[in-house]
Parts: structure tokens; sequence; C-alpha cells
């Protein structure tokens, strides 16, 4: 694949102090000018003011110029704007607005961690000694940007936007609701959403192991419960463990871990998930505000009032 990662993200929000402090509890690490950086992933978020909340932008990592002209000709073909600056792609995409970035970039390689080892009938990984999760006194650190996720009133031609324009894979379908896309080895890097207004759903940050998800999220929710959005489980699509929070502006974040990858695309067959498996394999379900934010109506009312 030519592309590699998905690099960063930019999100608008009305209380960027606010929204700020939140993001360093949860473990990212503040490198100034409202940017924050991962253990592996390098400056991988930017907060700007805005009136809404809203995804700004995104960068895509791309192996060479030759990858650059490719994604620039499908973009054409579409239609859409492909603009050089400094070496990178810029584009818009075609319903929600926001800037994606294509850019030359050195693909991460994340040190290995070794496994957690993990007790089970008739295998003993861990004798005598307690479980590593809970030992651990450390705050939770994200290793990486894993994916995000957009609502879209457009749900057809935000796919074609980064399928045929950027150039992602698709992974798997929620029905004819959601397209599950990658840009990397994960699973996905973006999922789309239909939606009645285009709004950024939520940001996704790997941590090692489920012990960590629960850490972290632990303690993200001592002293601030109305963090709080939908408990430990996992997904049927990327299969991975799960917990969600809800920053001050009323973006959800996700700690998560133990993610599909696909290193083969002929050996993986893109599945249409319908009902609960669209959501979740274990778990509880989500609760409505996950399904419908909060602010969806006010976000409606806004959109509709700029026009």
């Amino acid at each position: 694949m030519a592309l590699h990662r998905l690099t960063s993200v930019t999100i608008g929000v009305p209380n960027v102090a606010e929204t700020a402090a939140y993001y360093a509890d949860f473990g990212l690490t503040p490198v100034g000018d409202g940017s924050f950086a991962t253990v592996d992933g390098g400056q991988q978020l930017r907060l700007v003011h805005a009136p809404v909340r809203r995804l700004v932008a995104m960068v895509v990592g791309a192996d060479d110029q030759d990858d650059i002209d490719r994604t620039a000709a499908q973009l054409r073909a579409l239609d859409l704007p492909a603009v050089r600056q400094d070496g990178a792609l810029v584009t818009e995409e075609p319903v929600a607005g926001f800037r994606a970035t294509v850019t030359v970039s050195a693909r991460m390689t994340q040190p290995e961690v070794p496994a957690t080892p993990y007790n089970g009938p008739g295998r003993l990984e861990r004798p005598n000694v307690r479980a590593p999760g809970i030992i651990r006194t450390g705050p939770v650190r994200p290793r990486k940007l894993g994916h995000v996720v957009v609502g879209t009133t457009g749900l057809e031609a935000t796919t074609r936007f980064f399928t045929a324009g950027l150039g992602f894979k698709t992974s798997d379908y929620i029905g004819d609701k959601g397209a599950f896309m990658r840009c990397s080895t994960d699973h996905h890097n973006v999922l789309a959403l239909a939606a009645p207004v285009s709004f950024l759903h939520h940001t996704s940050w790997q941590v090692d192991d489920v012990d960590e998800i629960g850490r972290g999220a632990s303690a993200m929710l001592a002293g601030h419960p109305d963090r709080h959005v939908w408990v430990l489980g996992r997904h049927h699509a990327g299969s991975n463990f799960f917990w969600y929070l809800k920053d001050p502006a009323g973006n959800f974040s996700e700690y998560y871990s133990d993610m599909d990858c696909i290193l083969d695309d002929q050996l993986w067959t893109p599945e249409a998930l319908e009902g609960a498996r669209g959501l979740f394999n274990w778990g509880p379900p989500p609760p409505p505000s996950f399904l419908h934010p909060d602010d969806l109506a006010a976000m409606m009312t806004g959109a509709h009032a700029a026009r």
C-alpha cells in the first residue's frame, strides 16, 4: 500500500484550554501550540479554536512522490481539488469540508512490547507473581493515533473520497450505514458513518493491552464521572477492546488495544455487518448518546442556520 499511516488530526473546539487539559489527562504529551504527542507516533493531535466542535484536518503518510502523484491524479479524476504545497498534496473532503493532506513521511516503527502474560487452563504464563496489570503504577500513555470516526450527510461521497480519491482500502461495512477504511495495516484508520449532520464522532488511541484501557479510563473518571460514555467491551469490526470517554467539547475519545491487522489484502474479505455486530461483539450495549450525541440537534440547527 502506498499510504502507510494516519499521521495526525486537527480538531476545532470552542474551549481550547479546557479541552487541552482533558487530553493531557488522557495521557497525550503537550508539545506546545495546542499540539499533543503520543509515545510512538510523535505529534498527532492539534486543537484549534472553532465556533463548534469539528474535524478541521487530517494528515496521511505516503512513501514517496510517486504516491503523491498517483493520489493527485485520482482526486482530479473525481473533480476534487489537489493542490501541491511544499511537496505535499492538499485536498478537501467534499461533504464535511475538512482538509486532508497527503505527505511523504517515514513509516512508523513501533518497538516491540512483550506480550502480557496471562494464565489459562493448562497454561501458566505467570507462575508465582501477580498480574502486571494490577501492579502498574505509572500513568497510561497512548502509543499512537489509531483512527478517526466522522459522521457524514453524504456517505457515498465521503467513502469515494477516501477510497477512489486518497487510496484507502475498505475493510468492512456497517450495513449501508458506514464504511471502515484503512491507510495502514490496521483494520481501520477512518470510519465514515451516515448521519443527519457532518461531525466528528471520535478519535481512537492505542494502548498496550486491556489492562491499560481499564487503568486509563478509571483514572480519567476519578472525580470526573461526566466523562463516561461507554464502558469496556470488544468490537466485532476490528476486534479491538474499547472504552469511550467524552472531552469537554463533546468529542468522544477511545482507548483501544488488540486491533485486527491486515498485512495481505488478498487474504481479507470485507463483510457487511448487520445489527449489533456493526457496533460490538460483547459488552453492554452502547448508550443512546453514543449513537446520537447529546449536541447532535444543536449541530444540525447550526448547520441549517449557516446555509
